[in-house]
């Protein structure tokens, strides 16, 4: 008879310890001057890769991965 699969209970699951509180992310500053295209478009890609399903999310956070990973070699190459 299949039932519930094996696992660790609940509380020691991954995640955020209990009676933590989350961190509030740190504010982002405006840094236009400093920008790159590549990368630019590299985080907009992995941001609409969120709406997909995980197995469509894979190609597009690998694409974004090697274009900061180009992009990255680039700038220190220069």
């Amino acid at each position: 008879m299949p039932g519930p699969r094996p696992g660790p209970p609940p509380a020691a699951r991954p995640g955020q310890p209990a009676g933590e509180r989350p961190v509030a992310p740190l504010p982002v500053e405006d840094v236009d001057d400093v920008r790159h295209p590549a990368v630019d478009a590299a985080v907009q890609a992995m941001e609409n890769a969120a709406a997909l399903s995980p197995a469509d999310q894979i190609p597009q956070y690998e694409a974004a991965y090697d274009t900061l990973r180009e992009t990255l070699a680039g700038i220190d190459q220069a």
